[in-house]
């Protein structure tokens, strides 16, 4: 998933942020993810998020030029967080191992943070985050690929196409969880785990 960086963000760069400043913008951006999670993009208004953060809604205006470009910087936020922690998972498994590790890192971190599954799902229901689906898949092919052991004899279509499924999959189980927080998505994973190892040479 990508998303374009907010115009705020761009014309910061003009100067460096003070310590405040950028204690004030990450506190911004983590009552953002809360309120849009908790109630929907909709009602999560810049009053609202000004009101949570316990300042005024010109101090939000001065540190994010509007509530689009807020939202566009929690998701840009969460899902910093989210490929950071598959990307760790990944390096500390094996090349064979590597598909399995993102399969449950990703799923895990979402379980873990049910908020910031439903600031992904807000921020791009509404067009605040763009999304470009090879790079949710291609990455996950790459990594197919070199578990050469448990796929050795698909093609790059079907790796791509596995990679889709695999995609569609870990979706499926992290919405569900949202559904049913006693969805036991741990043994999810697994089970999707052993689906994709299925038909791995003994």
């Amino acid at each position: 998933m990508a998303t374009r960086p907010s115009k705020s963000s761009k014309s910061s760069e003009a100067r460096e942020l003070t310590l405040t400043e950028r204690a004030r913008r990450s506190q911004l951006i983590e009552v953002t993810v809360e309120l849009v999670a908790d109630r929907g993009y909709a009602d999560a208004s810049l009053a609202g998020i000004a009101e949570r953060a316990g300042i005024t809604k010109a101090a939000v205006l001065y540190h994010f030029e509007s509530k689009a470009a807020l939202v566009r910087a929690a998701h840009e936020h969460v899902l910093a967080q989210l490929v950071a922690h598959v990307v760790a998972a990944i390096e500390a498994a094996d090349a064979d191992q590597a598909p399995a590790a993102y399969i449950r890192a990703m799923i895990g971190h979402l379980r873990e943070h049910p908020r910031h599954t439903r600031m992904i799902t807000e921020a791009m229901t509404n067009g605040e985050g763009v999304y470009d689906p090879a790079e949710r898949w291609r990455p996950l092919a790459d990594l197919l690929g070199a578990a050469t052991r448990a796929v050795e004899t698909k093609t790059d279509l079907e790796r791509r196409t596995l990679a889709i499924i695999i995609g569609g999959a870990i979706d499926a189980i992290v919405s569900e969880q949202l559904a049913d927080p006693d969805y036991d998505t741990a043994a999810a994973a697994d089970q999707l785990v052993d689906l994709v190892y299925a038909d791995r040479p003994a």
